[in-house]
Order: C-alpha cells, then sequence, then structure tokens
C-alpha cells in the first residue's frame, strides 16, 4: 500500500478576492495566468503542456456551443473554476505516485463530463494512463476528441455508466463533484486496485459524508487535504479514502 502522505493544507498565498480578481484579468492574458497559477501551485509546465491547456479550454467552450458540457461560458472564469481548480490535484496526485509500488500507474476519472479534471491530469502526468468515465455520450466524444487533437496517448475515454463496467484497476480512481463520498465508494469500489485510493473532490470538508462513508462501505476517510486554488475563494479539498483494515 502507498503511503498516503498526512498533508492538511497546500497554499502559497490566500486566494485574490473576487473585485480585484475580476479587474486583474481584464489587464492579464489568459497565458500570464496560468504562468501564475502553475507558480502558486509549485508546478512545472513545459511550454507544450501550457499551450494544451489553453488549447483544451479553447475547444471546451467552442464545443460547448453546441453540446452543453459545461455551465460556465465566459473564458476568464472557465479558466479558474476548471482549469487552476483541476490542477490543484496534480501535485497531491504526484506526490502519491511517486511512492506507488507499480511500474504503471493508472487514474480512473469518474463523472468526468467534459474532462474535468481527467484531460488535466493527462496532460500534466503525461506517464500516467487516464480514463475518463461519463454516462453521457457528447462528453466522452469531446474527450477522445481532445486526445487526438491534444495528442494524448495517454488519455482514453468510455461512455458507460461506472456500475456497469468490468474491473478498471485504477491506482487511483478520482471524481470532482460526482456523487455522496458513500455512493461514490459503492459504485467505484470494485475499480480500485489492490493498494489504491479513491479520490473525491470537494468543497468543504464533508463531516457527514464522512460518517457515512464509514458506516456504510468497506471505506474509510484518511486523509483531508485543503487545496488553495488561485483566483477562487471557495473552499476545496481532497478526500483520501482506502479500504478498511490497509495501511
Amino acid at each position: 500500500m502507498a503511503k498516503l502522505h498526512n498533508v492538511t493544507h497546500i497554499a502559497t498565498a490566500m486566494p485574490t478576492p473576487a473585485a480585484a480578481t475580476a479587474r486583474a484579468n481584464a489587464k492579464t492574458s489568459a497565458q500570464e495566468r496560468l504562468a501564475h497559477a502553475l507558480a502558486k501551485l509549485c508546478l512545472t509546465a513545459t511550454p507544450q503542456q501550457q499551450a494544451a491547456l489553453l488549447r483544451y479550454l479553447s475547444e471546451l467552450l467552442r464545443w460547448n456551443q453546441t453540446y452543453n458540457l459545461t455551465a460556465i461560458r465566459d473564458p476568464d472564469q472557465a479558466l479558474a473554476h476548471h482549469i487552476f481548480d483541476s490542477l490543484s490535484l496534480v501535485a497531491p496526485i504526484n506526490q502519491w505516485l511517486q511512492s506507488y509500488p507499480t511500474e504503471q500507474a493508472t487514474i480512473v476519472d469518474v463523472g468526468s463530463g467534459g474532462g474535468l479534471p481527467g484531460v488535466i491530469l493527462a496532460i500534466m502526468l503525461p506517464n500516467v494512463q487516464v480514463t475518463c468515465v461519463d454516462a453521457v455520450e457528447k462528453k466522452t466524444m469531446f474527450v477522445r476528441q481532445m486526445a487526438g487533437v491534444l495528442t494524448l496517448q495517454n488519455l482514453a475515454a468510455v461512455h458507460a455508466r461506472i456500475e456497469t463496467l468490468e474491473p478498471l484497476e485504477g491506482s487511483i480512481v478520482t471524481s470532482r463533484a460526482f456523487a455522496s463520498l458513500a455512493d461514490f465508494a459503492q459504485l467505484a469500489d470494485r475499480h480500485v486496485r489492490d493498494g489504491g485510493v479513491l479520490l473525491a473532490m470537494k468543497g468543504r470538508p464533508p463531516t457527514d459524508e464522512i460518517d457515512a462513508l464509514q458506516t456504510l462501505t468497506s471505506w474509510s476517510a484518511h486523509t483531508v487535504q485543503l487545496l488553495f486554488v488561485p483566483e477562487l475563494e471557495h473552499q476545496r479539498c481532497l478526500v483520501w479514502m482506502q479500504r478498511k483494515g490497509t495501511q
């Protein structure tokens, strides 16, 4: 079992107040904002990765005009709420993967929608195979298109309900705004390989959901990790879960 790091808070600066952020965004390009966010998150990205992140956002908003992939249509808001929010997972996941005892780590993104955070993880973690799963065909079609457009050989998309699939053997099975912790654990359990973890992205630490997870499932919350997302004031956290009886 890879060690789950008991980091409880990742932050290098306080989030920028909304009004100040809006004024700053008017004067700052998306490229500059992305570079600043990467620095705040202590992430290194090649020029090709940065270009891929911005191309993905552009394509997401373009497809959204026809396929309704996201409720956020403003490019400035989408950069923070989608790209920066998803990027906040990269360092914690990469830290965990460094101690994972396997030659080929895999991530399964459940309820991925248009590829958040799955596409972002595939861009930033090129040595990790990422599979996005969603029950809406137009969304998985878009993710497949992005795998081709961005030449992401480590990205796949599956159109299905997660409970109907054969086991996907994920090292990390993750979700972002998908379901309660207990429902997520019950639906995704068989897709986590031995020694793997469930990872849910939430807003405020979900105390009631953690209690229900412990009572109703064979999983428990090992760590609640607070996140800092550049330009966002909303609270965000990661709930790391492992099967009961594992260490």
